[in-house]
């Protein structure tokens, strides 16, 4: 008797607690671990990238970052898509391609 008691009392402690630990969970807001939102927000800085980090961009390729380098060259920094569309070869597709990627 005394068994059943103590088991009847343990299942009781444990509704308890998982009912509570249940009502916590639902008041705390879901988070993104802190690597998944900076793996978010990174992108490649495209004034200061190197040819190497340029040609992971998709759709540029070696002549295509070289043409990007020349210009910031011989431009200054490159502000917005709509300027970067004066790189020899970046037409407007491509520069808004590009742009999901990099920043000014």
């Amino acid at each position: 008797m005394k068994i059943a008691l103590v088991a009847a009392v343990m299942a009781s402690l444990a509704c308890a607690v998982n009912l509570t630990v249940a009502q916590e969970l639902a008041k705390a807001p879901l988070s993104v671990p802190a690597t998944a939102k900076v793996a978010d927000k990174a992108k490649l800085n495209i004034n200061q990238a190197s040819i190497e980090q340029l040609v992971a961009v998709p759709g540029i390729g070696e002549k295509k970052a070289q043409a990007i380098k020349d210009y910031i060259s011989a431009n200054g920094p490159i502000k917005d898509q709509k300027q970067l569309t004066e790189v020899k070869g970046i037409g407007d597709k491509l520069a808004a391609k590009v742009a999901e990627h990099v920043s000014f």
